[in-house]
Order: C-alpha cells, then structure tokens, then sequence
C-alpha cells in the first residue's frame, strides 16, 4: 500500500484548524440578540466589537505573513488558536462593554486573522507543488464548511439552553484543535525528511528569500502598489464585497431574521445553507476565471449581489419560506465567488512575485469594508429600529462595485521594481 505524503496530514490539520477559527469568526451572528438580552447593552456597541474583529483580523494578513516568517507555522497557529481559546473562555467573565471590545474586538481579531488571512496560501505554496491549486481551494472553502456545519448547532443550543453553553462547545472545540496541532503540525516538510508534495528535487532558493525583512517587504509592496490605479480599484471593489458579506450577512442576517419573527435556528439555517452554494459557487467561479475576462465575471457577480440585497427585505416581509431559501441560494453562490478573479487580476496586473503581498493589502480593504457593515448596520439599528436601508445601501454599493471592476484596463502584468518605478 503507497503511503500517504505528509503533506496530506498538514491539508487536514489546516483544514480543521481553518473550520475552528472561522466559527468563532463567524459566530459573531447567533451571539449579538443573547448578549444584548443577557447583558442589556446597545446593539450598536455589540456591532462595534465586532466590526473591530474582522477589521484587525483583515489588516493583520500581511504581518501575520511576517510572522510566519520569523517564528514558523506551527508556533503562529499554536499561538493563534492559544489566543482564540483564552479570548472564548474570557467570554463567561465579561461584564462590561469594554471587557466585550477588548476580547472579541482585539482577542478573537488577532486570534482568528493568523487562520482567516495567509494560512492557506502559506500551506499550499510550502507543502505543494502538484495539486497547488486544489490545497487553496479546499482550504479557502473550509471558512464556509465550519459556518454550514456548526452555526445552526450553536442556534439550537442558545435556543434551548444558553448561549454560555454554545461557548463551552466552541472550547471544547478549540481545545481539541489546539492539542492536534501541538502533536502534528510541521513547519516545512523537511522537519519530516520530505521534499513538498510533487516535487521530484529540493530547490535551493529560500535561504536567498528568508534574508529580507518581510515586514519591510509588506510596506514596500504597498507603498508601490498605491501608485498603480488598478490597486485602487481592486482595493475599492473589494472594501465593498467585505460590506456586502462577512460584515452584513455575516453579522447581521440572523439578527435581522429574528425582527421579522423567524426563529433563530430558521436564520442560521438560511445561513449554513448559503455555506453549500458558496461552495459550488467559488469552485465554479475558480473555473470560470480561468476561460473568461475575470472583470466582467466580477461585474455580474457585484451587480447580481447587488441586486439579491435589495431583494431580501421583500422576501422577510413575505414571509415566505420558500423566498428565503430562493435568497440563500443565489446569493450563496455568489458570497465569495468574487475571490478567485480578483486574485487572478491582482496576479495579471502585479506578477506572481508581487500579488500576494499585494492581495494580502487589498485582502485588508475588505475586511475594513466589513468592519465599515458591522458596525454601520448595528447603528442604522438604532436609528430606525430595522436593517432595512442597511440591506438596500449595501446592494447600491454593490452596484457601484461592479462598474469598479470594469474600469481595470486589460494590459500584461506590470513589475513593481525594488525601488518603487513600476514599468510595464
């Protein structure tokens, strides 16, 4: 029987360590009613935490990247996973509203953004070199496959028992996590006498790589990267995809389900079902960019998502199931099919060097994109006591992203030299 490549092991393990942050993340969502109800603090303030998690969870990607550098993967995700375990168990303590600012706005940020931001492309690039592309995608889906399978299972324990029951499964969760990756994970394969999955002879090019600071690298790649209008661009399509995502639906769709008296495991269902269509849809989305103009694919993705913001007020005042699902659905498969063209254009414009510093900066305008929902949706809350025009601004600024993208210029790759000219 031929053996397993440990490259395998570290795909699962990151897969899993991926599943566990990104439902703490994710989590966000079944958590703003019970702490509203439990603590009697303002939704407003509840959003604000939040929105300061997935902002500093955004920003941090290129210096998490940094860091992995320095210290190595496995002691950044031990680190990671430690920070997002003592950021949960802080959680039964807290009191005050500076106490939930501190530990899910910073704690779970920082925790969760060595998980949600380079890890993947980290783990593909270091551990393979055949099936690349597949390790990415498999990795880049398991954020959804934690919210499809979990959210609903943490909504029907808050239901019938407590939301502190909830965080006690997400410990335990962690725990566990945390202890495979103490006993498994690996830096690089050469720690386990191998060579990266498909590669036939070790290539000696890393020593050359691991003498630049690559916090230095991080700023350089973007002070050279804001003199390219295409960045802009980008950056700003995707500011506006964070809002229309993670920040609204992530953070607010339960919530507003619950307003219009849907019961809170009917939202998260909605909510894990669009986890099985994001699936379908990123996937085919990777394909799609690969055979077609990646600007116009993203047109119709902003437009159409876009226009599935606006319609789901309509279908909550229905009222009517089978509207809700039609929602799930589409806008499912549009919920992060917008990464794949928006890497492939930051690979066309900057080179393969340079695009994944650069998508890690434009990676953080999304994540500041849906700090900006978080929070704006929390207070339109308390302006008018809905989430109504919370929904219908955002699917307008998906209207406007879709007229961003199409104004990216097709042209080859441009080279952003060391220092700072960028040449065609």
């Amino acid at each position: 029987m031929k053996r397993i490549h440990y490259s395998w092991v570290i795909l699962i393990l990151t897969f899993f360590s991926i599943i566990v942050a990104g439902i703490i993340r994710s989590s966000s969502g079944v958590f703003i009613v019970p702490f509203e109800n439990e603590y009697g603090w303002d939704r407003s303030i509840i959003s604000l935490a939040f929105a300061v998690s997935l902002f500093l969870y955004g920003l941090s990607g290129p210096f998490m990247a940094a860091l992995i550098e320095v210290l190595g993967l496995k002691k950044m995700m031990v680190l990671g996973m430690s920070t997002l375990l003592a950021g949960i168990c802080l959680t039964f303590f807290m009191e005050h509203e500076w106490q939930l600012m501190l530990i899910w706005g910073m704690i779970i940020g920082l925790g969760s953004g060595v998980f949600l931001t380079v890890l993947s492309p980290y783990v593909a690039n270091r551990w393979f070199e055949k099936r690349r592309g597949l390790a990415v995608g498999i990795l880049t889906a398991s954020t959804a496959t934690g919210q499809l399978i979990l959210l609903p299972a943490l909504a029907i324990i808050i239901e019938n028992y407590s939301f502190k029951w909830a965080l006690g499964l997400i410990v335990f969760l962690s725990l566990i996590m945390l202890l495979m990756i103490l006993f498994f994970m690996k830096n690089t394969p050469k720690e386990v006498g191998l060579l990266p999955y498909g590669t036939e002879e070790e290539i000696k090019e890393e020593a050359a790589v691991q003498k630049k600071n690559p916090i230095g690298m991080a700023f350089r790649s973007l002070n050279e990267a804001v003199r390219v209008k295409e960045f802009w661009l980008l950056a700003g399509s995707f500011f506006i995809c964070g809002l229309s995502t993670n920040g609204l639906i992530g953070t607010h769709f339960i919530s507003y389900c619950i307003s219009f008296g849907l019961p809170v495991v009917t939202a998260a269902s909605l909510l894990s079902f669009m986890g099985i269509f994001d699936l379908i849809g990123t996937t085919l989305s990777g394909w799609l960019s690969d055979r077609f103009d990646n600007r116009w694919l993203l047109f119709w993705y902003y437009g159409l998502r876009g226009a599935s913001l606006v319609f789901l007020p309509f279908a909550l005042k229905e009222g009517t199931i089978t509207l809700l699902i039609l929602f799930s659905v589409f806008y499912g498969l549009d919920w992060i099919a917008t990464v794949p063209p928006t890497i492939s254009i930051s690979r066309q414009v900057f080179g393969v060097e340079k695009s994944g510093i650069v998508y890690g900066w434009i990676f953080a305008s999304h994540q500041a994109g849906a700090a900006v929902a978080a929070y704006g949706g929390g207070l339109i809350f308390k302006v008018f006591n809905s989430y109504t025009w919370a929904f219908f601004l955002a699917g307008i600024f998906c209207l406007l992203g879709s007229l961003f993208v199409i104004l990216i210029k097709r042209k080859k790759a441009v080279s952003i030299v060391e220092n700072g000219a960028v040449s065609p």
